[in-house]
């Protein structure tokens, strides 16, 4: 690792914060995030870094990726993004190749939320989008998220249909993270077409986990809401 960017992270790095993050992220034994650590560096801090460090090359982020801290892949990922909307052509497919090759370092919710739109969906918007299809089905819970997230790129341009085709396939996963996902996706797209929401809804909301379906319906009014919840649409 670049040694002036490690001795910023050591410098950053709080011991309360790290056990606080540790609990929030669900690191004991057993739970999704188990065996991570962390520095107890703070997001804002971290954007900081990325300012200080705009060109730091893509082995050296690929390295920060692969770091055992929470911290330090976080910041991977940060620069990643920062770098893939000004970079040509051939840097964002090396960037793209760089994530795919890295999926089990991106192995929290805060980790694909913070890049899967900005990577893989923004690579993607233009391109065949088979992959998406491919990590949708994979066993492993991230990258089912990655998926899912990544189509916030397209429903910010309008697009929606990924997002829904998605959103059916996993109507039956049993992972609450993916069920959140699915329903924030849900209610993004209603923010911008309700009746396209309302539409899939409709057809699937008597199947949804009782999460998804009030993650996706967050938004509506009241009354709507409260026919949802009790199957009387």
């Amino acid at each position: 690792m670049n040694p002036t960017l490690q001795h910023h992270l050591t410098r950053l790095a709080n011991p309360v914060d790290a056990a606080n993050l540790q609990r929030f992220f669900k690191t004991a034994h057993g739970e999704y995030g188990a065996g991570d650590q962390f520095r107890g560096i703070r997001v804002p801090a971290l954007r900081q870094l990325v300012k200080q460090y705009p060109n730091l090359s893509l082995p050296e982020v690929e390295t920060l990726l692969h770091s055992p801290w929470h911290e330090d892949r976080l910041l991977a990922l940060l620069m990643l993004v920062r770098q893939y909307p000004k970079a040509d052509a051939p840097k964002q497919a090396d960037i793209f190749a760089l994530y795919l090759r890295n999926l089990p370092r991106i192995n929290n919710w805060d980790l694909v939320d913070t890049s899967a739109e900005h990577i893989i969906g923004a690579h993607l918007l233009a391109q065949d989008r088979a992959l998406l299809t491919q990590l949708v089905a994979s066993t492993n819970l991230w990258e089912r998220r990655i998926a899912v997230m990544a189509t916030f790129h397209f429903i910010k341009r309008g697009d929606f249909a990924d997002t829904l085709t998605l959103a059916a396939r996993l109507l039956t996963d049993r992972e609450d993270l993916i069920h959140k996902a699915v329903g924030w996706m849900l209610r993004e797209i209603g923010k911008r077409d309700l009746s396209a929401e309302e539409t899939f809804l409709q057809t699937h909301y008597r199947q949804m986990p009782r999460t998804m379906l009030r993650y996706a319906i967050e938004k509506l009014p009241e009354e709507r809401r409260q026919q949802y919840l009790s199957g009387t649409v």
